[in-house]
């Protein structure tokens, strides 16, 4: 078992000093949440996020992205926020152009909750307003990528970026256990459709993932989150805090995220779906008796959460320390995913230590009406300080 100085190379004065990091995928939301959790973005590293568009409503126009964004830039004026379209039958190709004209960075798809033919497969399209379709705020999700194929058509024209939501509704067979893994034939018909379409398969759960962004060309990557590289499908079992979607999967998957994390291929990136909700919703409401809300909340300590989870998968013996070289560290946490999205590379700088001595904490909303809990909630993570 490696000890916490062998893991990885420190300075001598115990500390590791990267690139600021960038999340290309944050869930910041909006009112009296928004201005507790974007705060804190800076506090896990980052100096750049993708935000996503599932507001309630969600973000379908570009004046809406960009208003969005106006908000978010007066809460954190020194963290960039690139914004994304929800896919809606609302966005059109001429909508595309506009989001172009206007620096929204890509459109964001969600698969929807209604009984439709995509691919021989069924989605699913419901109507609840706060949780439905596959996942948090998607309930105007995608019936039908067919009907779409003028508007990817146009993106990959414009050279804006598609995300994927990469999960089949449950239903037929389909599970959250396997409903990313049946979602795979249908990014691997979409790249073949339009081979020039940058897309990312979001939040990478399982090995086939991996295996299926290896497989197709350089404009098809992936993002990978700080948890998914802790979790496995134990974790969330009996404790909604580690509940998410998509859901944790096998020790066997989690090697697979772990290794393509630290392999330097640039397919693979930071993205944190770092989903904040009132710790009331993930305990199931007041009474405890409605659905617990699916999301896990890290950005605070996304670059710190990332580093401890390689650290944890060394002494397990899941990763060799040999493994872990600095340039891969920093390409991952940031540089890589500033490349797809062409992105400059960030001139700033974070100190990172390497004894654990923070504890990891919540946030509360400065009205005190909301309570967040964090990922991994009381234990230790180590000191992240801007250079």
């Amino acid at each position: 078992m490696a000890s916490t100085q062998e893991w990885f190379p420190w300075s001598d004065d115990g500390f590791l000093t990267l690139p600021a990091s960038y999340d290309a995928h944050v869930h910041l939301r909006d009112g009296a949440m928004m201005r507790a959790v974007t705060r804190t973005i800076r506090q896990g590293g980052a100096d750049t996020v993708y935000v996503m568009p599932n507001l309630v409503p969600p973000i379908t126009t570009v004046k809406q992205a960009l208003d969005y964004q106006k908000r978010l830039q007066e809460l954190q004026p020194n963290v960039k926020f690139l914004m994304s379209l929800y896919l809606h039958e609302s966005i059109t190709p001429d909508v595309i152009k506009e989001a172009k004209r206007g620096g929204i960075r890509g459109v964001k798809s969600y698969p929807g909750n209604e009984h439709e033919r995509i691919f021989g497969h069924r989605f699913v399209i419901c109507t609840d307003t706060i949780v439905a379709g596959v996942t948090t705020n998607s309930s105007s999700g995608v019936v039908d990528y067919a009907s779409f194929y003028p508007v990817f058509a146009e993106m990959e024209r414009q050279d804006l970026v598609l995300n994927l939501h990469g999960e089949m509704p449950s239903g037929n067979g389909i599970t959250i256990l396997n409903a990313e893994e049946k979602f795979l034939p249908t990014l691997l018909e979409l790249h073949k459709r339009f081979p020039s379409l940058r897309i990312v398969l979001e939040h990478c759960t399982t090995a086939a993932a991996v295996l299926a962004v290896k497989s197709c060309g350089p404009q098809v990557v992936g993002t990978i989150t700080a948890h998914h590289l802790s979790l496995i499908v134990d974790d969330f079992a009996g404790d909604s805090y580690n509940y998410c979607k998509p859901v944790p999967k096998t020790p066997e998957d989690r090697h697979a995220l772990l290794n393509a994390a630290v392999s330097g291929n640039n397919k693979f990136f930071l993205g944190t779906d770092s989903a904040p909700h009132p710790a009331i919703a993930k305990r199931g409401g007041p009474d405890g008796n409605a659905k617990h809300a699916a999301g896990v909340f890290t950005q605070p300590y996304a670059t710190q959460y990332v580093l401890d989870a390689f650290q944890t998968a060394v002494e397990k013996g899941l990763l060799d320390a040999a493994q872990l070289k600095k340039i891969d560290v920093a390409d991952f946490l940031g540089q890589f995913g500033r490349d797809f999205y062409k992105e400059p590379r960030s001139k700033q700088r974070i100190r990172v230590a390497r004894e654990k001595t923070e504890r990891l904490l919540g946030i509360v909303s400065d009205d005190g009406d909301i309570e967040v809990v964090i990922f991994r909630r009381g234990e230790k993570t180590r000191k992240l300080e801007w250079l």
